[in-house]
């Protein structure tokens, strides 16, 4: 038996994980290559030898579950590529304005028909909230109306929605609340669909990086964007949005988070699924905010993104068969890993997703129902 096998072989062990083992977190190795590129690259060799079906998994999310509980990510962390990215990381913004729309065009700009072939009819692609419900649709209404009600939205508000996506907030919140609604997202595909969505309402929908916005508003939420604001942004982005914001109003910010600060995305992630992605820490967050909002409330939803994470990844197979004659097996195999291991991220308390309710420094407390 070659030596990176024995080495992957005990280190999986301490986690209860076998190769070719029965148990459907057991991963079945079908190309001994394996064993040498995950040494050699860690979580990036990991993901891009199930891509090239080097190995498979029952239950690949599990399979995470218990590779991230049991620390494995540090024991083979260090080669000098990761180094070297880290450093990148460091001294370069990656999330300028210049390189902003790298992830749109890469990820969000694929195509609607993937996205809307596994979301939800008001096409939300970030996390439901499956309080007493086990359906993916109710649990994003319910997403949706909890953000409404933290930020106590009425009629006569002018909402920002920075980000904004396909538009489903904007269009919940001017038809459930009838208050108005402006919108930024710089994504082409995202823009044409949600300004046709939200036709008719009073919604507007900007082509604009977060950087130009203008304006004063009653209420700002920004959902599943920071992810891409990057750290060096993260005072520039707490500036606009105070800016933005009227005296007394609320601010609500949507997003996955870790539990360290760091300087760099996972490499895997970093490289198929959103370029310059960076997850904030509490830490980077409360800093960024400092003498601009007070914190009035920190929801972590976590557990609830691994729900939704499955949930889309089961809708995600079952729509395959419409999708193949566009996308690739590989390109197939990279989106259900891609969905599995952040939900086995999820269940490990590895990251987290945190709603968090801010005023102006000084401004009154808002009466608003947090749960």
């Amino acid at each position: 038996m070659k030596a990176s096998r024995k080495i992957i072989e005990q280190l999986l062990s301490e986690t209860g994980v076998r190769i070719n083992g029965p148990d459907p977190w057991d991963i079945q190795v079908r190309d001994e290559r394996f064993y040498d590129r995950v040494l050699k690259d860690g979580s990036l060799g990991l993901g891009e030898s199930y891509m090239a079906g080097w190995w498979d998994c029952a239950r690949t999310d599990e399979f995470i579950w218990r590779v991230l509980k049991g620390n494995l990510e540090e024991k083979v962390r260090g080669n000098l590529r990761l180094l070297l990215a880290y450093l990148s990381a460091w001294v370069f913004n990656h999330q300028s304005s210049a390189r902003a729309k790298i992830v749109a065009r890469r990820h969000y700009d694929l195509g609607n028909d993937l996205f809307f072939s596994f979301l939800d009819p008001c096409n939300q692609y970030s996390c439901a909230y499956f309080q007493g419900t086990d359906d993916l649709t109710e649990a994003q209404q319910k997403k949706l109306d909890l953000i409404c009600r933290k930020i106590d939205l009425h009629p006569q508000d002018h909402v920002l929605d920075i980000g904004c996506g396909w538009g489903g907030f904007a269009r919940y919140a001017a038809e459930h609340y009838g208050c108005q609604v402006t919108a930024v997202n710089i994504s082409e595909e995202q823009i044409r669909h949600a300004q046709e969505s939200c036709k008719g309402l009073p919604v507007k929908i900007l082509r604009t990086d977060y950087r130009q916005i203008e304006g004063s508003f009653n209420k700002i939420v920004s959902v599943g964007m920071f992810e891409h604001v990057g750290r060096k942004n993260y005072r520039t982005f707490m500036k606009i949005a105070h800016r933005c914001l009227k005296e007394e109003g609320i601010f609500l910010l949507h997003t996955i988070g870790g539990n360290v600060s760091q300087v760099n995305c996972d490499p895997w992630i970093n490289r198929y699924i959103f370029p310059n992605s960076m997850l904030p820490s509490i830490a980077q967050i409360a800093k960024a905010a400092e003498d601009l909002f007070e914190i009035e409330d920190l929801h972590n939803l976590g557990p609830h993104y691994d729900r939704t994470l499955l949930a889309w990844n089961d809708r995600f197979q079952k729509a395959w068969e419409g999708l193949a004659g566009k996308y690739d097996p590989v390109f197939k195999r990279m989106w259900e890993y891609y969905l599995l291991s952040c939900a086995g991220s999820f269940r490990a308390r590895n990251i987290q997703l945190w709603q968090i309710v801010m005023t102006k420094t000084g401004a009154r407390q808002p009466l608003c129902r947090f749960a």
